[in-house]
């Protein structure tokens, strides 16, 4: 509630009803959210742990598109809204405790509190810039500045997450982000 409180001031009424549409949920290390094919009912706010949404490739490679530690959001948002298969993964890459609401609840807290469908938009289309950020990244960065934006983006989770997570995000082998480290700690000294 605090979040929500700190964009837009809640209401007494209004925090109940984020207290009653919202559920607490504890993922395990290594257990998933998502899976690929299945319908993402829930939308999770991270209260502490660190998620992952990614897709693996054919091939078997492994291609992390987001990380949602504290304080952040994470879904597949096309299933979550039209309730079709998943594309994407999710999965915890440390204990992670969630709050989470359903679809329908989502809806019903717009209903009975218009403010919260201004919040979620809000919130949807700080989603869809980093998401738009991350995809001009992809395709246009160096793996250097990909892994500089990685750092800047998730300042915490550098020494949070193991080497090969990191690689998968920024799109590198593991072998290559240790020689990309090593090259930004030669300048640095």
């Amino acid at each position: 509630m605090d979040y929500f409180d700190s964009l837009i001031p809640l209401s007494e009424q209004e925090k109940e009803w984020v207290g009653a549409k919202f559920h607490s949920h504890l993922y395990l290390k290594r257990q998933f959210v998502l899976q690929h094919g299945n319908i993402c009912n829930y939308f999770n706010f991270v209260v502490r742990g660190c998620l992952r949404l990614y897709k693996v490739s054919d091939d078997g490679t492994y291609h992390v598109l987001q990380f949602a530690n504290e304080n952040h959001w994470i879904l597949d948002l096309t299933s979550f809204h039209k309730k079709t298969p998943a594309f994407f993964n999710i999965d915890a890459l440390e204990d992670t405790h969630v709050l989470r609401i359903s679809y329908d609840n989502l809806i019903d807290l717009y209903k009975k509190a218009p403010k919260f469908d201004r919040i979620f938009r809000v919130l949807l289309e700080n989603h869809f810039m980093q998401q738009q950020e991350r995809m001009a990244q992809l395709v246009s960065f160096t793996a250097e500045e990909r892994y500089e934006a990685f750092l800047e983006t998730y300042p915490d989770l550098q020494n949070r997450l193991p080497q090969v997570q990191i690689a998968a995000y920024i799109g590198v082998t593991p072998e290559f982000l240790s020689r990309i480290r090593s090259r930004m700690a030669e300048k640095e000294s």
